[in-house]
């Protein structure tokens, strides 16, 4: 699929076009997925401290990156895994990756997480995806989690109190305007993990909230 062509799912079309018009910026010859995964002081601690976590896995995890973007967190990842299976919602931009990026244990898909059949995994790694998507498109993937032995998960948070979970329309913008962020173990979401942990935070400067990585196991 070209970077014209209109694609058939309605978040894809969005998602697209984000790519295709550089909303989140970027070189406009190439796919950029924002700051968030590109700016030193927010990745690197955050591949410190995933990274750690796989490692400490004696047998290495079979990983699956639901909305990997330009891989540009991913690439660093992948080869603490068994199997890493990216994915993402832009065609395009799979075919891009699937270019630049290769490795035995690498494998890239293109698929809307939110309809689709997940694949098998160990651990399922989202990384600033949710918060883009409506309660419903949330919902249905939440539901599907629970296949996943160890959910790693990152959202873009208010700082201080808020109010989970307001619903939004999916696209560009997050649930920050709204003093709103996702919370997959509120209503209406209710996963129930066995354990919880904070992985890595970064608290982001001029009040501007807070990049949270959880992990969840079930």
């Amino acid at each position: 699929m070209t970077k014209t062509q209109k694609s058939p799912w309605p978040t894809q079309r969005v998602m697209q076009q984000i790519y295709d018009k550089h909303l989140w910026g970027g070189d406009r010859f190439d796919f950029y997925s924002g700051y968030g995964s590109h700016q030193t002081e927010i990745i690197r601690p955050y591949l410190i401290a995933v990274s750690s976590f796989l490692k400490s896995h004696k047998t290495p995890l079979a990983i699956c990156d639901l909305g990997c973007g330009d891989f540009n967190i991913g690439k660093h990842l992948y080869k603490h895994s068994k199997t890493y299976n990216a994915i993402d919602i832009v065609a395009s931009l799979i075919a891009r990756n699937q270019l630049l990026f290769k490795a035995p244990n690498l494998s890239f898909s293109c698929m809307d997480i939110s309809i689709a059949e997940l694949p098998n995994a160990d651990a399922v790694i989202l990384r600033q995806v949710l918060q883009h998507l409506s309660n419903i498109e949330i919902k249905k993937i939440v539901h599907k989690l629970s296949q996943y032995k160890y959910i790693i998960l990152t959202e873009h948070l208010p700082l201080g109190n808020f109010v989970s979970n307001i619903d939004i329309i999916s696209g560009q913008g997050i649930r920050l305007r709204h003093n709103s962020g996702v919370d997959i173990t509120e209503a209406p979401f209710g996963l129930n993990p066995s354990k919880a942990i904070i992985l890595n935070e970064i608290i982001l400067p001029n009040r501007k909230g807070n990049i949270r990585t959880n992990l969840y196991t079930t």
